[in-house]
Order: C-alpha cells, then structure tokens, then sequence
C-alpha cells in the first residue's frame, strides 16, 4: 500500500470516528442531561377530572415511567383554589428543566415565570420546538388539526392560585361536568388569541373532554420533576 493510500485510508476512519461520537452525543458536549419536563402525550381522557392533584401526579409519574424516567419524582403543574390552595409554581422543583431532547427550557422557577425584569427579558424557552411530550414530540398548536396547545394549569401567569371566588380548576381536577366552571389553559406553542402565555391563557368551555376538545386542547398536562 503506497504512502498516499495508507494516509487516505487514516483520514477515512478518523472521519468515521468522529461521525460515531457525534452520534452517540458526543463531540465535546457532555452527557445530555435527562428529561425533567415534559407535556404529556395524551390526557387521561376525562375533561379536567384527574382525581384531583395525586391523580395528576401519579398521571405525570406514569408517563414519565413508560419514557424511562420514573426514577424522578414527577408533579403536574397544576395551582388549587379554597382551603390549603396550592401554588403550582411551588409545587415543580426550582429547575433546571429540561426536555426530552437535553435542552433546557427555563434554569430556575423565576426565569420560568419571568419574576424580575431581567428574569423576564432572558425569557423561558417554552414554546412548539421546544414544550414536548415524554415521546420527544412536539404538540400540535395553532395551525395544526387538530390544535391541542391548551394545557391544564389552573394559574394565573405568575405560577399562583386564583382567588376571586370563581372556579378555575373544575374543582381542583375533579370534575369532567360542563356548566360548572371551568379550569384556566396555558398555551404550549405561546400563540393564538390576544393572550400567548404559556400558563395562563385563558378559561376553557367547561371541564368535560368535549368542551376542552373544543377549546383547543386534549385534557393534556405539564409534567416536572422536583428531584
């Protein structure tokens, strides 16, 4: 084998290398970190009734358990109203989050929600390429057919609980039943409307699977791991 071809040959399997370690997530990054937030994939399927806030973790912790990260503590970020209401922004861990890709979506809970101006300017990454489900996909948002960006949060924009007397959780996720309030939706691809918050923007139609499925959702959740 002449000089030429044995260097030719060199260059060919330092190439090929160097493909395997990118592949493998390599080239110099580091492991990627896992999945400690995600949309779920599908909801339960009975409107906003999820047996109230340990129904919807045990929902969050099962989906994130056929992803392979049940290892985690999982809480779906919802907020409670009435006696002992619950914050959902104190009920996630405070961060880093990220998805089910490696990339981080917010470093702590203020940056999440935007507490200070800076926090604000710096901004979340939350949004369609980014707000994905345990299954590493992206939710259908403004546009798609059928638009399922609404998310279950029952918060105002800042991660708290309402408390103006009116219901916005379906009785703190109890409740598919229509004509009796209704739960606050987050938006996953932050548009539509006049209002693109991710957590707080707007009330649903009403909590059964039909009237949420009318609204533009699917009864879906987001899902964070405290630990």
């Amino acid at each position: 084998m002449s000089k030429t071809t044995q260097a030719l040959a060199a260059l060919a399997l330092s190439a090929l290398a160097m493909t395997a370690t990118f592949a493998q997530g390599g080239g110099g990054r580091g492991p990627q970190q896992p999945m400690s937030f995600f949309i779920t994939s599908v909801g339960k399927g009975n409107g906003a009734n999820y047996g109230g806030l340990a129904g919807a973790d045990a929902y969050c912790q099962q989906m994130a358990m056929a992803a392979g990260r049940g290892g985690a503590t999982w809480h779906a970020y919802l907020s409670t109203q009435g006696a002992g209401a619950v914050n959902a922004r104190d009920r996630i861990g405070n961060g880093p989050w990220y998805n089910a890709r490696g990339q981080m979506i917010a470093m702590n809970n203020g940056v999440l929600h935007g507490d200070t101006i800076d926090q604000a300017r710096v901004g979340n990454a939350l949004g369609k390429q980014l707000s994905l489900t345990e299954k590493n996909t992206v939710v259908n948002g403004v546009g798609d057919m059928p638009n399922t960006h609404d998310i279950l949060t029952g918060s105002r924009p800042d991660g708290t609980a309402f408390t103006d007397g009116m219901d916005h959780t379906c009785s703190n996720y109890t409740s598919n039943a229509d004509g009796m309030g209704q739960v606050q939706l987050g938006h996953s691809d932050k548009q539509g409307g006049n209002n693109s918050s991710w957590n707080s923007a707007h009330g649903s139609r009403g909590c059964s699977q039909p009237n949420l499925v009318a609204t533009g959702g699917a009864g879906l959740l987001y899902c964070f791991a405290v630990n």
